[in-house]
């Protein structure tokens, strides 16, 4: 059957629709993943169009994968994280939704606390056991959507589940019957999709979840989870690792429509980043990320990063405020204890300071020249030049001033005993031998261990 297609507006093929293959024995990708050596990209030479969505946006995950691999936070520090979000969101909700956990008097705590606030942006969801009590709380609470985990790889449903494809489906088809019967719209985490039989269980799965959508006249949300970062950017790439293979599949073969597709990713080959850019490009229009990346094993896509991203796409910021991402690396840092790689993109203490003499020598007589983008305007943070043995006491109260964001009355001056003190370690370190410059941490210690209070590393 030929049909005008609504995405390219062109006639396309629609006549072949993908049924179960209920294999008897698990399709492990073992040319791809044998275990014993490091996971291979398989071409195939096959290319999609890339095809941005009209609207992209972001999700969070920071109170549930965030939330599985620190201390749990306090009810407390979630309000204020959320409030922090939703500042960083906008006015028009680039940070979309964000999920937590209702399993425990805390969590449904933190909830309620955050609905007090009465915020538009970031929509609060939910992450759920697959129960009709589970499904109940959920409408109780009054809260319009859920995640389900549907684990899709032959990993999972033989080896974790013990269950054949078609018993698989089953159970979660049932599972999704229940939010439906509930009222809840239903967020089916696809998990371990760079693992799976993409034709084979992914794409007839889904078709039966849309049917039944339609159905139940309530939509369903396909997030499509990378759960061990296998997922690649690059065009040509064969199933299951291509991330636009699998954007472009969900939507042509199984009719999901981009507002309803959603990527999660993490980190553990480094390309976290880029699959989930890679997902808006040829499709979705979410991507799920964590603040500051955190989460299972190697973290999930930092939500901060997806911010400029978003902007590097877009060419606008559209509403979002970057300056509170330092605020929420502070809130981390100070109120947390969580301490962030001081290299870490954006919210590294050093993420735009400079060692070498050469180069502080050209960021002094121009910060363009090795500054990635006005970061004073955009993140509140200047540009730093390392404490070297020739940065004297203004050189010195600057750093002082610009790593403790030290403004007005607050600021210190050379002339400052702290000032005058560090200055005398220094030039002993220096004296002694050294030759690197000193280190955010280094200074830190140094200065939390001398300023009799005035300054503290947590």
């Amino acid at each position: 059957m030929l049909e005008i297609s609504p995405k390219t507006n062109l006639l396309e093929q629609k006549n072949y629709r993908y049924t179960l293959q209920d294999v008897a024995e698990p399709n492990l990708y073992r040319d791809i993943y044998d275990y014993e050596s490091i996971p291979k990209v398989p071409f195939n030479h096959r290319r999609v169009p890339m095809g941005m969505p009209e609207e992209i946006w972001i999700t969070d995950t920071s109170f549930r994968d965030g939330q599985q691999s620190v201390d749990p936070y306090t009810v407390d520090q979630i309000v204020d994280l959320y409030k922090l979000m939703s500042r960083l969101g906008g006015p028009y909700g680039i940070i979309r939704q964000t999920e937590f956990f209702i399993y425990s008097k805390k969590d449904r705590e933190a909830v309620e606390k955050c609905r007090e606030l009465d915020l538009k942006f970031p929509e609060i969801t939910t992450w759920i056991r697959a129960t009709k009590d589970d499904f109940k709380l959920v409408k109780d609470l009054g809260i319009r959507e859920t995640g389900i985990l549907v684990s899709c790889s032959d990993y999972h449903i033989f080896k974790k589940m013990k269950l054949t494809r078609s018993q698989a489906m089953k159970k979660y088809l049932e599972t999704v019957g229940l939010a439906f019967e509930a009222g809840v719209m239903p967020r089916c985490h696809l998990e371990d999709i760079t693992r799976a039989d993409f034709y084979g269980f992914v794409v007839p799965f889904v078709n039966e979840l849309m049917n039944m959508s339609r159905d139940a006249g309530i939509p369903v949300r396909i997030r499509a989870c990378d759960t061990m970062g296998y997922g690649v950017p690059y065009p040509e790439v064969a199933l299951p690792r291509s991330v636009p293979g699998i954007v472009y599949g969900l939507q042509h073969y199984s009719d999901v429509a981009s507002e309803y597709l959603e990527w999660h990713g993490h980190n553990d080959f480094y390309k976290a980043v880029a699959n989930a850019s890679t997902a808006w490009l040829y499709g979705a229009s979410a991507v799920n990320c964590s603040l500051l990346g955190i989460g299972e094993r190697t973290g999930n896509i930092p939500l901060e990063a997806m911010c400029f991203e978003y902007a590097s796409l877009r060419g606008s910021l559209d509403g979002m405020d970057t300056t509170v991402i330092t605020d929420i690396a502070e809130y981390f840092k100070r109120r947390i204890g969580y301490k962030v790689p001081p290299m870490t993109p954006f919210v590294g203490s050093s993420f735009n300071a400079t060692r070498a003499g050469i180069h502080a020598d050209g960021l002094l007589k121009d910060e363009e020249i090795y500054n990635i983008f006005n970061t004073k305007k955009i993140l509140k943070k200047a540009p730093l030049v390392m404490i070297g043995p020739n940065s004297g006491l203004a050189g010195i109260a600057y750093w002082i001033n610009e790593n403790y964001r030290l403004e007005g009355d607050e600021a210190i001056t050379k002339t400052d005993p702290l000032v005058v003190s560090l200055k005398e370690w220094i030039d002993g370190e220096f004296a002694s031998g050294r030759v690197a410059s000193l280190s955010t941490n280094e200074l830190e210690t140094k200065i939390e261990a001398i300023s009799g209070g005035r300054f503290s590393r947590v």
